[in-house]
């Protein structure tokens, strides 16, 4: 019986040698670093209306929302946010998941039939990555961000329903799609185009309403966007927004949404109460965008090979995995967090430092941070 554990064994051991062992780290509350690695772009999950409102939910519907959304987990505060959002995202309707992951899977597995191709680019996420495995239809890889190679494939199946499935902004480098060119391309040939706004919902766009809306595409029939709640929200969950067939679909048929428990209410009030900071706060966009710059002049003097990040992503390469963890190990050692992205995490196989940036730092603080980066460089 003890051969199953011999064989994780082996597998950790082999995992370590190669450098991509990792090791979860409990933070304290008052945790003083100066955070270059999570995902709250502009600050908004210690913003006193976003807490003030999630205490109230608290004390209104007390800690979880007891069931999932079918069954005794929806809740009025459910139904406001999402009307907020398929608002903010310009679709006809929204549906809130628990997690982004969630979302992804269930929106991939909804628009694949059987006869289905899913064309995936080849950086996207994990989660969309696995709802094109998980989907049972047949999944063509596209090379990274390329319109006429996606043309090129979808020109070599004629006929067949598509669906093409991209990040905006790409959760690794940062670098933007070019949506409005690939749209161009799903709708000459009638396939679906299914973006994960992650990244750049509350960041880009006219009241930071995403890179879809950015591109012109919010509400077009053909455009399915997710995104979580957990980044520029500074909460957690996920939502699939797009036309009102789709939505009813999702409720009806969506294993990822009917089989897991709602989100709660205190979280999902929370979220709320960020995305009506998150519209009117262009003067932390502009913020958001000046350190963006600041950074790839500051990492570029210093001899890296960086650009101007699209939304709040900055990826920093590093010349292998044990020197990413190194590097990343050094940097909290001196009091400043940030992400160390190896393979699998990684598509192409490297290694390298990945930067969020955070409109909620401290000017002080975000200038010391990027000379520690510098300073602990391998």
């Amino acid at each position: 019986m003890a051969g199953w554990q011999e064989a994780l064994e082996r597998q950790a051991r082999t995992r370590a040698k190669a450098g991509l062992t990792r090791t979860l780290r409990p933070r304290p509350a008052d945790d003083r670093v100066v955070d270059l690695a999570g995902n709250d772009y502009l600050g908004l999950a210690v913003h006193p209306e976003v807490i003030a409102a999630s205490v109230r939910a608290l004390r209104e519907y007390g800690l979880g929302a007891t069931g999932s959304r079918l069954v005794r987990g929806s809740t009025r505060a459910h139904a406001a946010l999402e009307a907020d959002l398929a608002d903010w995202l310009g679709a006809e309707q929204a549906l809130v998941y628990s997690s982004g992951y969630l979302a992804n899977l269930g929106a991939v597995r909804a628009l694949a039939g059987p006869e289905t191709l899913l064309v995936s680019d080849r950086y996207n996420h994990a989660s969309l990555i696995d709802g094109c495995k998980s989907s049972g239809a047949e999944v063509v890889v596209a090379p990274h961000a390329d319109p006429a190679a996606l043309a090129a494939i979808l020109d070599a199946h004629p006929g067949r329903p598509a669906v093409f499935v991209t990040e905006s902004v790409f959760s690794v480098d940062g670098d933007l799609a070019p949506l409005a060119e690939l749209h161009a391309v799903t709708s000459a040939r009638e396939a679906l185009l299914l973006v994960d706004d992650a990244h750049a919902v509350g960041v880009l766009g006219a009241e930071g309403a995403g890179g879809v809306a950015a591109a012109g595409l919010a509400g077009r029939p053909d455009v399915v966007v997710t995104a979580t709640l957990s980044k520029s929200l500074g909460g957690a969950g996920g939502v699939v927004a797009g036309p009102a067939a789709l939505i009813r679909h999702l409720i009806d048929t969506g294993r990822t949404f009917i089989y897991d428990t709602a989100p709660p209410p205190a979280v999902v009030a929370g979220v709320h109460a960020a995305l009506r900071v998150a519209r009117a706060a262009d003067d932390l966009r502009a913020l958001l965008a000046a350190r963006g710059e600041l950074t790839a002049r500051r990492l570029g003097a210093a001899g890296f090979e960086v650009s101007r990040p699209a939304a709040g992503v900055l990826s920093v390469p590093a010349p292998g995995p044990e020197a990413a963890v190194a590097w990343a190990a050094d940097c909290a050692d001196r009091g400043i967090a940030v992400g160390c992205f190896r393979p699998p995490s990684t598509p192409d196989g490297s290694s390298r430092l990945r930067l969020t940036l955070n409109a909620g730092v401290t000017a002080a603080d975000f200038a010391r941070a990027l000379d520690v980066i510098v300073e602990c460089a391998p």
